[in-house]
């Protein structure tokens, strides 16, 4: 068509709608996921990190910890949110079925690959309804007395056991958790029984322990380690394969002649499934910036754990591979909430 013979109007037309079609397909691709504006537009308001237990416990000092120096990267405030209760899994279960925009996380631990195996009924898959972003530290068991039990050793404690039956307890932060999984595998390898007592987090579990309500627990090193270290508690032996650097003068179950216990707790962050992927990129980011920062790193060893920061590929990986691992331990130790 020659367009020198038409109306100037006429080829102005179609240029103002080609020109108004553009201007559209840039102001969508504004509000599409996943693109570089959206990334530079996260986050407009507070991020929430759901602990799903009580506070005071391991998992709450580590979202707290985190969460303050994230809102300083992120710009916007943090909020540690407690919902604690059923073994971590009422807290997983609010965070998978919250608004996938990167405002609301989870504060998950290995306790969510046991109780996969452990709560039949589960309303969510760990595996499926979260986007793991990265694990920050990883926290040893130990095996924890008051100081009114007399035994100074795991052997000696076995022998108190063994000569009362029915008479000892032991604390965890619910059913599925590691610690109940821990308590069962030593009640089996010691061949005596032991009352589960489960608590909503280790805060309350810590205060019956104290108080001598429950026999022991084997917890992480976070919670009670003030408490050994002002003589209150006695620490008798760590669950993990190696010492714990908080506690290195405290044996493993392995050393004390109880093979096959090699379990420590890890923590990370986790969003719900189909979080954007660039919104996911920028929290992983300015996570593993934080976590292995020299002061976090600092703040981490004085309450006994080890920091990590990770990627979202080696989280996803460890997930996969403590599920399959606790299951086969799960059904071993016959351990369910049914």
């Amino acid at each position: 068509m020659n367009h020198n013979n038409l109306p100037r109007s006429a080829i102005a037309q179609p240029l103002r709608r080609n020109h108004l079609m553009t201007l559209a397909l840039a102001a969508a691709a504004c509000l599409l996921p996943g693109t570089a504006a959206h990334a530079q537009a996260w986050p407009t308001k507070p991020v929430t990190i759901v602990v799903p237990f009580a506070a005071g416990g391991t998992t709450d000092v580590l979202a707290r910890a985190l969460g303050e120096k994230l809102s300083t990267a992120l710009g916007q405030p943090v909020i540690v949110e407690n919902r604690g209760g059923a073994g971590a899994t009422i807290g997983a279960d609010y965070v998978a079925k919250a608004p996938a925009d990167g405002y609301t996380l989870l504060m998950g631990a290995v306790h969510h690959t046991i109780a996969t195996s452990v709560y039949k009924k589960l309303s969510y898959d760990f595996q499926k309804s979260f986007t793991p972003i990265t694990t920050v530290a990883l926290v040893p068991n130990v095996l924890t007395v008051s100081t009114a039990t007399p035994a100074k050793d795991v052997k000696e404690l076995v022998a108190l056991i063994k000569a009362a039956p029915n008479k000892f307890s032991y604390g965890s932060n619910g059913a599925g958790t590691a610690q109940h999984l821990i308590g069962t595998q030593f009640s089996t390898a010691i061949g005596s029984p032991l009352l589960h007592v489960p608590y909503k987090g280790s805060g309350p579990l810590t205060t019956d322990l104290l108080g001598g309500q429950v026999s022991m627990s084997f917890d992480t090193v976070t919670p009670v380690l003030p408490h050994i270290k002002g003589g209150k508690l006695r620490a008798l032996a760590v669950t993990t394969a190696k010492r714990s650097s908080a506690l290195p003068d405290v044996p493993t179950l392995q050393e004390s002649g109880f093979a096959g216990f090699d379990l420590g707790t890890w923590f990370g962050i986790l969003a719900p499934a189909n979080t954007p992927a660039d919104v996911v990129a920028k929290l992983n980011a300015e996570m593993v910036k934080v976590i292995q920062s020299p002061d976090f790193k600092k703040r981490m060893q004085d309450i006994g754990a080890e920091t990590i920061g990770n990627t979202q590929a080696q989280m996803a990986e460890q997930i996969a591979s403590d599920t399959a691992r606790f299951s086969k331990l799960v059904a071993d130790n016959k351990i369910s909430t049914d």
